[in-house]
């Protein structure tokens, strides 16, 4: 399978920087990540992020850590973190950097030791691919987590992508899927990913869905555009 976020960071890393990684998805929206944007400092991040980064404790993973960023934030402070990333070229990257422990791994073949601090950024839960999922997902989450451990994790609700009527209602198609579901495309120097399923959560959903696998799920913050930063933790 082409590891395009894979080539494409470890490109930038080379200073081979020429382009950068166009997605297309199933919102009809041709888009772009900036490669630089992947290689972003602490000060470069969203507060979002940055408010993640300041909760964390004890051991963390990284869960699709892409460059790096996160866990070399954290490592410099002092923490033990292990990296996680289903892309062979971003853990080489990570390597490259200076991150001290990182696994090659697919997010739900992992189960080799457990963490105080599960990290879910750049909503990292839409890993979850589809709805229907998210069940798997979070009872996998709850596998990898100590018994005071948390999991801090961001997402949007997309309904703002959709039309709105005078009312301030939105239309949403009425397709019998989650509306939060969106497969996408990405490509690099005309290398074509296969296309892969990936979910955009509302915080209400969120919530029902942590309800019904005991966890807690607070609301610590909200972004400026339908995105928020949630924390999940065992029922006590």
């Amino acid at each position: 399978m082409s590891d395009i976020i894979g080539t494409a960071l470890l490109d930038y890393h080379s200073g081979n920087y020429t382009e950068d990684i166009k997605t297309y998805s199933s919102l009809d929206e041709e888009d772009s990540i900036p490669l630089p944007y992947l290689f972003r400092g602490f000060k470069e991040m969203p507060l979002l992020e940055q408010k993640a980064l300041n909760l964390a404790k004890g051991t963390v993973l990284d869960i699709g850590c892409g460059a790096g960023n996160h866990t070399l934030y954290l490592q410099k402070k002092g923490f033990e973190v292990t990296a996680l990333d289903a892309s062979k070229g971003a853990i080489e990257v990570c390597k490259n950097r200076g991150v001290k422990s990182s696994v090659h791994s697919l997010f739900l073949d992992y189960n080799d030791s457990k963490f105080d601090t599960l990290l879910l950024l750049m909503n990292g839960i839409g890993l979850a691919g589809k709805l229907n999922n998210l069940s798997s997902f979070l009872n996998h989450l709850k596998s990898l987590l100590l018994p005071n451990g948390q999991i801090l994790l961001d997402s949007s609700n997309i309904v703002y992508m959709f039309d709105q009527d005078e009312d301030g209602g939105f239309w949403i198609p009425n397709s019998g899927d989650y509306y939060g579901e969106v497969t996408f495309v990405m490509e690099y120097k005309n290398q074509k990913s296969p296309s892969f399923e990936w979910l955009y959560l509302d915080f209400t959903t969120l919530q029902n869905a942590c309800a019904a696998h005991d966890f807690d799920c607070k609301l610590v913050s909200e972004g400026e555009h339908y995105d928020y930063l949630a924390k999940l933790s065992f029922k006590s």
